[in-house]
C-alpha cells in the first residue's frame, strides 16, 4: 500500500511556533460550473526540524510544498485525516505590495 501526498499551495494561517498545524490554501486545477476555481484548505502536521525551520523561514502567503503522508488523528476530540508532513519544500515569498 501507499499513502504518499504531495502538493503545492499557500500558507494560509499565521503560523505559531507553539502550533504544530499550519493550513494550506491549495487551488485546483479545474474550473467549477460558474467557471471560478476552487481552492481546498488542507491542514498539515508540522513536527521537529521540520516545524522549526516553516517557523523560521515562512509566514502566511508564501508557496510551499509539502511530501508527506495522510493520518487520522484526534484534534478537539474530533477524529480527522491530515496531512502530516515530512519534507517541505519553501518555493517563494508572498510579494509585498507597494504603494
Amino acid at each position: 500500500m501507499i499513502n504518499q501526498v504531495m502538493l503545492v499551495g499557500r500558507i494560509a494561517n499565521d503560523i505559531n511556533e507553539k502550533e504544530d498545524i499550519i493550513t494550506v490554501a491549495v487551488t485546483r486545477s479545474f474550473k467549477n460550473e460558474n467557471g471560478e476555481y476552487e481552492t481546498d484548505f488542507i491542514d498539515v502536521a508540522i513536527r521537529g526540524t521540520i516545524a522549526k525551520t516553516t517557523t523560521e523561514y515562512c509566514k502566511k502567503g508564501d508557496i510551499i510544498g509539502v511530501k508527506g503522508s495522510v493520518r487520522s488523528e484526534i484534534i478537539d476530540n474530533i477524529k480527522k485525516q491530515i496531512l502530516v508532513a515530512d519534507r517541505i519544500t519553501f518555493l517563494s515569498s508572498k510579494k509585498k505590495d507597494f504603494e
